[in-house]
């Protein structure tokens, strides 16, 4: 039996992540193991359910995907696309043949598109400033990187509770 990995930030730094991105490497890396691991053999019938009237893991599981990209977006200094816009509009909706293993895998992706985007920053720039939404309210290019980890950590608890809640239970 292979004893278990320690956590992602026990595992030393993300290779050619700038140093001070690497928490949100870590971050960002640890949700992705921890969602694939919780989300083995999920069955979709449960996807869209929502104990309690919490969110369903089908939500969550699209919501970490769209988070991701949309601070991203702002913290390159772009504004949101009319297909982000309508992405995140549709998060939580149910869609014909949406397996909990696309939205895995589809997560999975977004987390490796953004760790690669923080392989590409300079840390000279981490201080200047973005905003954000239609208000464009202000922040930094860190504050948008941080927020992003931290988002997508927060979501990840709340999709461990609902899937942990879903598994115990056989009437929802």
């Amino acid at each position: 039996m292979t004893a278990p990995l320690p956590e992602v930030w026990l595992r030393g730094p993300v290779p050619d992540v700038p140093a001070l991105l690497q928490p949100v490497a870590h971050a960002l890396l640890q949700a992705r193991e921890e969602v694939e691991a919780m989300m083995k053999d999920f069955p979709d019938d449960r996807l869209w359910m929502r104990p309690g009237g919490v969110a369903s893991v089908g939500f969550h599981l699209q919501h970490l995907t769209g988070v991701l990209d949309r601070l991203f977006t702002y913290a390159r200094g772009e504004q949101l696309s009319e297909t982000q816009l309508k992405v995140m509009e549709s998060e939580g909706e149910p869609g014909s043949g949406i397996r909990s293993s696309i939205l895995v895998e589809t997560f999975r992706g977004q987390v490796d598109q953004a760790v690669a985007d923080l392989r590409g920053i300079d840390e000279q720039m981490l201080t200047e400033g973005r905003t954000v939404g239609r208000g464009r309210l202000p922040s930094t290019v860190l504050g948008l990187l941080v927020h992003s980890a931290e988002h997508v950590q927060r979501h990840v608890g709340q999709l461990l509770v609902t899937v942990r809640v879903q598994r115990s239970s056989s009437v929802i």
